[in-house]
C-alpha cells in the first residue's frame, strides 16, 4: 500500500479540505488549537474545498484552508515547505485579509470574528524547542490578552522527533501522520482507534486516486524536487566561489601552497591554476 506525502500541496489539500470528510479538518482543528468541551468545534464550512487543478493554475499557488465554525470564527490553514524569508508577513497579511473581508462598507465593527491561522512548516522559524508554539497579542505591562481577534499557531515539522509508541495525544498522531505517511506501507495499529485517522489514510491511498490527481501530485513533487536541485547547486557554486576567493587572497599574501591546499580543501593543480 503507497501513501501520498500529506505535505504535497495536492495531498494536504485533498486530505484535510475535503467536504465529504470535515470531521478530518475538525479533528486537526481542535487537536492544534487545544479545543476542549464548549469551545471544541463540531462543524465547518470549508471556503475552498479540495478540486483538482490544472497545471497552469499551480504556478502561482498559495495553498491555503479557509474554515469557519458555527460561531463564524475563521481559521486558515497553510502549508509553507521552504523559507523563503517573508513568510511572518505573509501570515500577518493573509490573517489581517480575512479578518476584514468579514465586513461590508459601513458595517458595524462588532461583527468582526476572530481569526486562527495555524502555520505547517517544513523548516524551523523560532527558537523555542517545542513543536507548536502559539503566538497572542499581550499586554506588555499585564500579559493579558486585551486583542483577542487573532491567534496565530505554527508547527514546526523538523522539531517532532516521536516515534509511534511515543505518540500521547491526538495532535502528536496528526503531526506524525504528516510527517511520515509516505513512509507506511501499512496504517499503524495506533491510529485505528479514530474514524477521522483511518479516513485521511484512506484518502492518502494512491491507487485509488484517478490519473488526473496523480498527474498533478506528480507534477508537485517533480517541481519540489528541482526547486531543491537548484538550491543545492546554488550553494555549491557560492562556496566554491568563496573558496576560490579565500585561495587567491592567500596566494597575495605570500602564504605556501601546502598550507592553502589544507585551509581550502583545493588540489594543488587547482591553486597553481590561479596563480597563474
Amino acid at each position: 500500500m503507497k501513501f501520498a506525502n500529506p505535505r504535497n500541496d495536492i495531498a494536504f489539500k485533498k486530505i484535510f479540505a475535503n467536504e465529504n470528510h470535515k470531521n478530518i479538518l475538525i479533528s486537526f482543528l481542535n487537536a492544534v488549537l487545544d479545543f476542549k468541551g464548549n469551545r471544541e468545534i463540531e462543524d465547518v464550512e470549508i471556503l475552498n474545498p479540495y478540486q483538482v487543478p490544472k497545471i497552469e493554475e499551480l504556478k502561482e499557488t498559495i495553498l491555503d484552508i479557509r474554515a469557519t465554525n458555527k460561531n463564524k470564527e475563521q481559521f486558515i490553514v497553510e502549508m509553507q515547505k521552504k523559507d523563503l524569508g517573508d513568510f511572518t508577513k505573509r501570515t500577518l497579511y493573509y490573517t489581517s485579509k480575512a479578518y476584514v473581508s468579514q465586513l461590508d462598507k459601513g458595517q458595524d465593527y462588532s461583527k468582526l470574528k476572530k481569526v486562527y491561522f495555524i502555520g505547517i512548516l517544513n523548516f524551523e522559524m523560532f527558537e523555542n524547542k517545542n513543536y507548536i508554539s502559539r503566538h497572542l497579542i499581550l499586554n506588555k505591562e499585564t500579559l493579558k490578552q486585551d486583542l483577542e481577534d487573532f491567534e496565530f499557531t505554527f508547527i514546526e515539522l523538523p522539531k517532532f522527533h516521536k516515534k509511534l509508541n511515543e505518540l500521547e495525544t491526538i495532535l502528536d498522531k496528526w503531526i506524525y501522520f504528516l510527517k511520515e505517511a509516505d513512509n507506511l506501507e501499512m496504517i499503524p495499529k495506533e491510529f485505528k482507534d479514530k474514524n477521522e485517522f483511518l479516513e485521511a489514510f484512506e484518502i492518502a491511498t494512491q491507487y485509488k486516486w484517478d490519473k488526473k490527481e496523480l498527474e498533478i501530485y506528480e507534477y508537485v513533487a517533480l517541481k519540489e524536487f528541482d526547486e531543491k536541485n537548484a538550491l543545492k547547486t546554488a550553494e555549491k557554486k557560492g562556496v566554491e566561489k568563496a573558496t576560490i576567493e579565500i585561495a587567491k587572497n592567500l596566494l597575495k599574501a605570500g602564504v605556501d601552497i601546502d598550507t592553502i591546499q589544507t585551509s581550502t580543501n583545493l588540489t594543488k593543480e587547482e591553486i597553481l591554476q590561479l596563480k597563474d
